[in-house]
């Protein structure tokens, strides 16, 4: 089960300052002019051991004040209909204004968990001065400065109370969701497997508005095929219709199990395709990446070898990931592909016995021990695989803080050469013995 988080506002309140510190990375554009953010930032945050989704909205429009009313009517109704808590921010400096008081009159109507975080209280006397926003009619609020984090631990906290677990529902289908830029040929692709014209393809990019789950039970599989809307560049993203497709896919991928990522083999692997990626490694997903129309492309003695090694190139470190070439139209390896995807599911709910993995990776440890810091050497005495829905591993050391990224690949790689974790993110954690 996914949690997404939805901060909105006014523009020029700090909602991108905050959306920053929550997830650790500066990623939004922040400026003292209003309306800078005018797309919509994808993070992932956790607190107290629970994660979420985060999500910053932009003040989109430009002009007079009634259209800035309108975009941010549309923004916070778009936050309600496809977040689950809502972060409302607002600025003890200008205190309550009227577009303040609009987009609260529309949160009481909702009966999601709603957090009112006044921005900008940096001293006592703003403290003080934030008590008028007990007139917005949401209940308490939390005081925070977002530019040097004081009171957003309390805002997270109550936040993580909300949060719901993560359910592992034993019976349900497997999700495949396919994803990838619009008119990659996601919906042509689900169209000749199911054998049927269940969703509307065209020329036009974009024709797919909604997640639409299709049931797959063929050849011995049985999993639920979601089709997504494209996931285009934000800077692309102008109709309402689309912000709530935009909102709609990367649900699609929280909800899944396996992403399948389409491209289009004409355009090559470009930048929103690499966005995507991430995007499903970030929430650990599977991973399958289907390179589309591939009948449309020219082909040369090493084509298929050049056009992989550039994909990996670009999704390096995370590279054990499997690359299907695939045409839709004519139907050339579209089960070959969900082979692949149903291998990877496998794949990401694999455990490993303690006892085994202990015999193993000791071993390769023992050979190849972490390199020694500062005279200190690091010992691994005990490893295990965490009880969780994606593969991840603790390893127990006397000094685990002196271990560094390059020691951890080296550690994620010896456990997919044994144990075949392809297309399956993998985190591996150094504890303290």
């Amino acid at each position: 089960m996914s949690n997404i988080v939805a901060i909105v506002g006014r523009p020029n309140v700090g909602k991108s300052t905050l959306f920053n510190r929550l997830i650790k990375r500066r990623e939004a554009i922040v400026d003292s002019v209003s309306g800078v953010t005018r797309d919509r930032h994808y993070g992932k945050s956790d607190w107290n051991g629970k994660e979420f989704s985060l999500i910053d909205t932009g003040g989109y429009a430009v002009g007079s004040d009634d259209v800035f009313e309108e975009e941010i009517r549309k923004q916070v109704q778009l936050a309600i209909d496809e977040a689950d808590i809502i972060i409302f921010v607002v600025d003890v400096e200008e205190g309550i204004t009227p577009m303040d008081s609009e987009v609260a009159s529309i949160l009481r109507k909702v009966k999601k968990p709603v957090f009112i975080a006044v921005n900008k209280v940096d001293n006592a006397m703003r403290v003080a001065d934030a008590v008028e926003f007990y007139n917005l009619g949401l209940g308490d609020y939390h005081t925070i400065s977002s530019i040097n984090g004081s009171g957003t631990g309390d805002l997270l906290d109550a936040l993580a109370k909300e949060l719901e677990d993560e359910a592992i529902e034993e019976n349900e289908l497997p999700r495949f969701a396919v994803v990838g830029r619009p008119n990659a040929g996601k919906s042509s692709f689900i169209n000749a497997l199911i054998g049927e014209d269940r969703n509307i393809v065209t020329d036009i990019a974009g024709t797919t508005r909604d997640s639409i789950d299709t049931k797959y039970n063929r050849f011995g599989f049985e999993f639920n095929l979601v089709d997504t809307a494209g996931i285009r560049k934000k800077s692309k993203v102008k109709e309402d219709l689309e912000f709530y497709s935009v909102m709609r896919a990367v649900r699609a991928i929280e909800h899944c199990d396996v992403a399948i990522l389409m491209i289009d083999a004409t355009r090559g692997f470009e930048g929103q395709d690499e966005n995507i990626f991430w995007l499903a490694e970030k929430n650990k997903k599977g991973i399958v990446i289907l390179v589309n129309k591939w009948d449309l492309v020219e082909k040369e003695t090493n084509t298929i070898r050049d056009f992989e090694a550039q994909i990996r190139r670009e999704i390096a470190p995370f590279t054990d990931v499997p690359i299907v070439f695939v045409s839709a139209l004519t139907k050339q390896r579209i089960y070959k592909a969900i082979e692949t995807a149903v291998e990877v599911f496998e794949n990401r709910k694999k455990r490993i016995a303690t006892s085994k993995l202990n015999e193993t990776m000791l071993e390769i440890i023992r050979q190849n021990p972490p390199p020694a810091n500062k005279g200190k050497y690091i010992k691994v005495k005990f490893c295990t695989q965490l009880p969780t829905r994606t593969p991840q591993f603790a390893f127990f050391a006397n000094l685990p803080q002196y271990v560094k990224e390059p020691y951890k690949r080296f550690i994620e790689n010896k456990l997919r050469e044994l144990y075949n974790f392809t297309g399956v993110p993998v985190v591996i954690y150094f504890r303290k013995k």
